[in-house]
């Protein structure tokens, strides 16, 4: 067995579910607070939790994209003859974690910029309050098709964030 590897493996594993949880958990709670203050999963509103849904879904294809790059940065670390100090693995962990919340909120707000354009005169916050299930299942769909599009995007940006050992040019 190689340990080293078993090690890297578990620590990916539990690095993946902490910051998944902590991400979704803040994410709802800003999400709550903002934009529906009076609604909660415990009631009778479909449409509300059709949409949160929606939002942890989106949110978990992003840090799909992100938890493999964090832990890109681990194996470098424990690989490479000049070692990566746990400060700098933090550092851009951080940044690569941003970068995800940025383009969740970018993408969020674009679905609804997008949705207030093509449904004039519908408030989907007001809508999905009122439990309009159609109009959460419309943004959801938005917001779940132009994540999967963009997903790949994101991925290649943190890709290109990760600093690579320097390889000679052989040719």
């Amino acid at each position: 067995m190689n340990e080293k590897l078993f090690t890297l493996a578990l620590f990916e594993i539990i690095l993946a579910i902490l910051v998944s949880v902590v991400i979704i958990y803040v994410s709802y709670s800003i999400l709550h607070r903002l934009f529906f203050k009076n609604v909660d999963l415990k009631g009778g509103n479909t449409a509300f939790t059709v949409f949160t849904s929606g939002i942890v879904l989106s949110i978990g294809l992003i840090l799909s994209e992100i938890i493999p790059s964090i832990t890109n940065m681990v194996r470098l670390s424990t690989t490479q003859t000049a070692a990566v100090d746990v400060g700098t693995i933090i550092q851009y962990g951080g940044l690569y974690l941003l970068i995800g919340f940025l383009a969740a909120v970018i993408i969020n707000a674009s679905v609804f910029f997008l949705f207030s354009v093509l449904t004039r005169g519908i408030n989907e916050f007001q809508a999905i309050k009122d439990n309009n299930i159609s109009v959460a299942i419309l943004v959801v769909a938005t917001l779940l098709s132009i994540t999967l599009i963009v997903k790949d995007s994101i991925a290649l940006l943190i890709s290109s964030l990760i600093p690579y050992p320097e390889v000679s040019n052989f040719l």
